[in-house]
């Protein structure tokens, strides 16, 4: 598998030349909405080095998932040579495929940044070689039959501290300097983007265009960052210009239009790769929180291949105990068109559980065997599979 390079445009006169003689146009900034558009407009117009046709996307019908998340790239990837980093994701991969898992859910874009190569967004922090680590993920994950998912958080970015380190160059930091208030926005230190913006939605599905043009992936996953607080602040200068009355179901809509919009990439890209979704657990928190509206995206067509709610709960817990947390989502997904996938806390295991309830607080230190009476439940029930974040 190779990854075809490509560099974007200078400007309207540099990408006519480039059209005529197939070179690629030159390194430029991007940074508004239609300089981002016509960036992925070029992605698929441009004559560079496309892939192999013949690659054909590695999905199965039964997942068993499990998430790699990028904190643990600090041990295996900061100060890591390329040789070193291949040899400990061949290993890691191999276990995985020995322990029956069958696809990986790889982070590469936690924080605005990024863990391959970009011209959308910065060099994720514990990437400090030269190498491409989503291109060796997923070399060494085909390898082994293993389906391969890019997992990205749409929404979260750095730090205030974190961004006066990045490139003036790059969107977000221009939309730090000019748009704070309204594209982006400051949460207990840390920017967000506010998904009630076009350009904002253009951005982050121009990231996914990216990497599905850029490499082999089976599939784009995000998680369950979704808005990170319920202040009216946050975007009140969108939700007034917009004419709702509503703000809670306008945003529900706000994070369904970006949820649309990322699934109609990825079919765009190649309507054999999937979007999968793994929400919070608890599903009326996803509408009280994060304004995530399951409900539509499980039972309706065109939001999501697969739903994979972070089901992190133990079987005494006072609040979503896990068996009937279980049966409420079986009852959600109706669309025939979504697979539900069960995620299930292995992190947890041998820890007090503190939100548990006195019920429920120390069921992760007493039953060492409580993920495989989970995995047990699952596979018993209408779910298409399950995943484990360790």
């Amino acid at each position: 598998m190779r990854l075809f390079r490509f560099i974007i445009l200078l400007s309207s006169a540099v990408l006519l030349t480039a059209c005529k003689d197939n070179s690629p146009p030159q390194t430029a900034e991007i940074s508004s909405g239609e300089e981002i558009t016509r960036y992925v407009q070029e992605l698929e117009h441009l004559d560079l080095n496309l892939p192999d046709k013949s690659f054909t996307p590695l999905n199965y019908k039964e997942q068993r998932g499990i998430w790699y998340p990028f904190m643990d790239y600090e041990s295996y990837m900061l100060g890591k040579s390329e040789d070193e980093f291949r040899s400990f994701v061949r290993n890691m991969f191999k276990q995985a495929k020995e322990q029956s898992f069958n696809t990986v859910y790889v982070h590469v874009r936690p924080y605005g940044d990024a863990y391959y190569n970009s011209q959308l967004f910065p060099k994720g922090t514990f990437l400090d070689g030269d190498y491409d680590p989503l291109l060796i993920m997923t070399e060494e994950a085909h390898s082994l039959s293993l389906s391969i998912h890019a997992w990205i958080n749409p929404l979260r970015c750095q730090t205030v501290e974190e961004m006066k380190n990045i490139p003036d160059s790059f969107t977000i930091k221009k939309w730090v300097d000019s748009n704070t208030g309204t594209f982006i926005n400051i949460v207990n230190n840390r920017y967000y983007l506010n998904p009630a913006y076009d350009e904002v939605r253009q951005l982050i599905c121009g990231g996914a265009e990216e990497i599905l043009r850029n490499y082999e992936v089976d599939g784009i996953h995000i998680d369950d960052y979704f808005y990170p607080c319920t202040a009216p602040e946050f975007d009140s200068i969108a939700f007034e210009n917009s004419g709702s009355s509503d703000l809670a179901q306008w945003r529900l809509d706000n994070c369904s239009k970006l949820v649309k919009s990322l699934y109609d990439t990825v079919k765009k890209s190649d309507s054999r790769l999937v979007f999968g979704i793994s929400p919070q657990g608890n599903i009326n928190a996803n509408y009280s929180t994060q304004y995530a509206d399951v409900k539509l995206w499980c039972s309706t067509p065109g939001y999501c291949d697969y739903i994979v709610p972070q089901i992190y709960f133990g079987f005494n817990n006072e609040t979503c105990p896990f068996a009937e947390t279980l049966s409420a989502w079986e009852s959600l997904v109706t669309c025939p068109d979504v697979s539900l996938i069960i995620g299930l806390g292995a992190y947890k295991l041998g820890k007090e559980d503190k939100w548990a309830g006195s019920a429920g607080e120390a069921e992760w230190i007493e039953n060492p065997n409580i993920i495989q009476q989970q995995i047990k439940l699952a596979e018993q029930s209408s779910a298409s599979g399950y995943a484990l974040y360790y």
